[in-house]
């Protein structure tokens, strides 16, 4: 049984787009960087080359596991750098909770048991699909997303949302066992027993590891970190506009590509 088990968000934690990268040095002196996403021909994604090599030690000592909001379409596009030119995570977990994956494979016993939860726990997914045909604006509702027929999000003109919108969506969606977070430009409607924690508990169950560490960025991961025994925040996404931290959550000073860098320098300190 591993004694460390690493679980980390991808995107703006692990994993950063080039609006997302925050390279605020001279051209010259910007790091190398690895692109770890390409879709349709095009690099998506990156890490720079000193946070891939980090990655890979962390992965030969570790159990290093993806938690990411991402459908599982959208996550196997990542190919994260490993000890191994064929290394994959032995556990990942997609769909904000949704999808399990053991050696790149779905996991059935997990899917079954989130559906069971889902059914027991939270309103249908297409009564909260419907609720927000009706109540966003096409004014200020760009695209309008279902992932894997589990939560469901919209994309926002976001200083066009009218006052109190997200207040009014978020007790709806409270009375019928789902939670709402805005992100960037993103709604996300989620049923509550959807959550990164609840799958990190799986793994971690399964691994048998004793010292759990995390990172994440956004509110969706909150609760992520809580859960952790270690864990670590950057200096950019929701959490770090509003504020939060907990006991055991450590808050960097780092923003973008950097970040990413720094978290997992940190989460080496430990496991190595």
């Amino acid at each position: 049984m591993p004694q460390f088990l690493v679980a980390s968000d991808l995107d703006r934690t692990l994993v950063y787009s080039n609006r997302a990268l925050a390279l605020d040095v001279p051209d010259r002196l910007a790091p190398r960087l690895l692109a770890v996403e390409v879709h349709d021909g095009r690099a998506l994604s990156f890490m720079t080359e000193q946070a891939a090599a980090l990655l890979a030690e962390i992965a030969d000592r570790a159990p290093v596991v993806p938690i990411t909001t991402r459908t599982r379409a959208q996550y196997e596009r990542i190919h994260l750098p490993g000890p191994t030119a064929d290394w994959i995570p032995p556990y990942a977990v997609c769909a904000n909770g949704g999808h399990l994956l053991v050696d790149g494979r779905p996991d059935q016993d997990w899917q079954r048991e989130i559906r069971t939860r889902l059914d027991e726990r939270s309103a249908p997914l297409a009564q909260v699909v419907e609720h927000l045909a009706l109540t966003a604006d096409p004014e200020w509702t760009h695209k309008r997303r279902v992932a894997d027929d589990l939560f469901v999000y919209l994309v926002v003109e976001r200083a066009e949302l009218p006052p109190g919108w997200v207040a009014e969506l978020t007790a709806w969606c409270a009375e019928r066992g789902w939670t709402v977070s805005l992100q960037g430009r993103k709604v996300y409607a989620v049923p509550a027993p959807l959550s990164k924690s609840a799958a990190l508990a799986e793994v971690r169950r399964r691994s048998g590891a004793e010292t759990v560490l995390a990172a994440g960025d956004s509110l969706l991961d909150a609760e992520l970190l809580l859960a952790a025994d270690l864990a670590w925040r950057p200096g950019h996404g929701e959490l770090a506009e509003t504020g939060w931290t907990a006991p055991g959550v450590t808050a960097l000073t780092e923003t973008g590509v950097g970040a990413g860098e720094e978290i997992l320098r940190q989460m080496l300190k430990h496991v190595g």
